[in-house]
């Protein structure tokens, strides 16, 4: 179970997945999450699903699993076509999933009774599993009374204990503090290498990059909105990995470089300028303010790599790479690979006091966000100088989802507000110019 095994056997093959969409909703209000994913999973790897927000990661584990039917394409498992929930797959979950009424014992042997596994062989193996995973003289505890670590011990555990052939991991570490998660990590990894699990293939979906290169051979990265498999990564270090190694260090930047990339990785977020119609990020001013203020600061001195800003500011990639592709779109910052450096406006912000921030920010926004600038061109065209939220929402209606309309709406008040460009009232649903002052 090294990462320099071929998988060329078709014998060896356990799951695949053809030109496999899905979709949610119907009509004109159906937002499609996957488009035509093509993957498969060998005996003997990790494979990870590296992915932002809206890639259809966990959409994509549950079509896996048989939880969900695919709209289009075609599932297989162990050579034959899926149906309906998949027998020898289990999954670990993010926010553990216990039952807080159960200890931990009954919790790991709540999987076997539903298979309707004799009582007598389920607590040997529920003990069994328990001890494997280090959790033994914990047998008797509720959930409530063990740490975020433990409880998600008690979690593989369960998943374990019913000895499947794949297991499914839905971003199983982001719920836990950092040294907490790395140790789970090389507890699994170290079970892995000495082949003492009794599973054949691990698929885990994350959105941390340096966590996919640790722990996979190979990592499949994927689009968003709707998510699409754009690049297969293989990764040839064999287990243990040192994080610290140059070549390492190389393909973490490597794949930070490729979800940056959004020319090939992420058409939906490309460089390209916003349009009227163009999906807005929920990103605060502060946060905008803050990666700028660090950006500006030692050790970077407006130009770092993203890997690095990603760690020193503990910040995962659904939280980095918003912000730094929004300061992108309003010119404070350049991406390049996976390097950003502030631009000449983006230094000024950083050396303005808040008002005169305001001023730049209500300038860069105006000129770059087109929903921004049509809303305060309709306020100051109209009679009485405000207009309805719905007025706005039937115009983005016709290029985005309402669950996007709503975020993009929220979204550019927040910013509009910040820039004084204009006012929003949340009871009476009203943009307006009242309380702005000046006018740009």
């Amino acid at each position: 179970m090294n990462s320099h095994t071929e998988y060329t056997s078709a014998a060896s093959e356990i799951y695949s997945l053809t030109k496999v969409s899905k979709g949610f909703g119907k009509g004109k209000d159906e937002r499609q999450v996957l488009s035509e994913v093509d993957l498969t999973l060998h005996e003997g790897e990790i494979v990870g699903l590296l992915g932002r927000s809206g890639s259809g990661k966990s959409t994509l584990l549950r079509v896996i699993a048989g939880l969900i039917q695919a709209s289009s394409g075609e599932v297989r498992y162990n050579g034959s076509l899926l149906t309906g929930p998949a027998e020898g797959v289990a999954m670990v979950f993010q926010t553990f999933a216990l039952f807080p009424w159960l200890t931990v014992l009954e919790n790991v042997e709540a999987g076997l009774q539903a298979q309707q596994v004799e009582p007598k062989v389920a607590r040997k193996r529920a003990l069994a599993a328990i001890d494997l995973i280090g959790l033994d003289g914990f047998e008797n505890a509720y959930p409530r009374e063990l740490s975020g670590g433990m409880r998600q011990r008690v979690g593989f555990a369960r998943a374990l204990v019913v000895n499947p052939t794949l297991l499914l991991m839905d971003e199983p570490f982001s719920a836990l503090d950092v040294l907490t998660a790395e140790t789970l990590r090389s507890d699994l990894l170290d079970l892995w290498s000495g082949e003492q699990l009794p599973i054949k293939s691990i698929l885990i979906v994350t959105h941390n990059i340096e966590e996919a290169v640790l722990m996979c051979d190979r990592v499949l990265v994927l689009s968003s909105n709707p998510g699409r498999v754009v690049a297969e990564i293989k990764v040839p270090f064999a287990h243990p990995r040192n994080r610290l190694d140059k070549t390492f260090r190389k393909m973490v930047d490597n794949t930070y470089a490729l979800m940056t990339n959004r020319r090939s990785a992420d058409a939906s977020t490309g460089k390209a300028e916003l349009q009227m119609g163009s999906p807005l990020p929920d990103v605060s001013t502060n946060l905008m303010a803050g990666l700028i203020e660090a950006l500006a600061a030692e050790p970077y001195h407006g130009h770092a790599g993203l890997p690095n800003v990603s760690e020193r500011l503990l910040l995962e990639v659904d939280d980095l790479f918003p912000v730094a592709e929004m300061l992108e779109h309003l010119g404070f910052a350049e991406l390049k690979g996976a390097e950003i450096t502030l631009t000449e406006a983006g230094k000024l912000f950083a050396e303005y006091g808040t008002q005169e921030r305001k001023v730049i920010f209500a300038e860069h926004l105006l000129k770059q966000v087109p929903l921004a600038a049509r809303i305060r061109q309709v306020l100051q065209e109209r009679r009485g100088h405000w207009a309805p939220r719905v007025r706005f929402e039937q115009e983005l209606e016709d290029s985005l989802s309402d669950d996007f309309v709503e975020e993009t709406l929220e979204s550019v008040i927040s910013w509009g507000r910040y820039a004084e460009i204009f006012s929003y009232n949340d009871h009476t649903e009203t943009f307006s110019l009242e309380d702005v002052e000046g006018s740009l």
